[in-house]
């Protein structure tokens, strides 16, 4: 499963801003509750299960500023916020 995640972090940036776009971004909360799966932690499999069905609406706006400012989504990449 960290391989999917590695490859999702390894898209051009192009494909990543799209990705982050309303609607679009649900992909990014399904990548967050696969990496509480491979994480084995409960509270980032509810923080991916939030960020898909009710946090949608605002998710995107987050995930967009970090994709530019970090170059990954929040909370899939190796650095949180350093």
């Amino acid at each position: 499963m960290k391989e999917i995640i590695e490859k999702v972090n390894a898209l051009p940036l192009i494909i990543k801003v799209v990705l982050c776009l309303p609607f679009l971004d649900v992909f990014y909360g399904v990548c967050r509750i696969i990496q509480g799966l491979a994480k084995e932690d409960g509270l980032w499999i509810i923080l991916g299960v939030l960020t898909v069905f009710p946090g949608a609406f605002f998710m995107w706006i987050l995930d967009l500023i970090w994709v530019v400012w970090k170059g990954h989504a929040l909370m899939l990449g190796e650095e949180m916020f350093a």
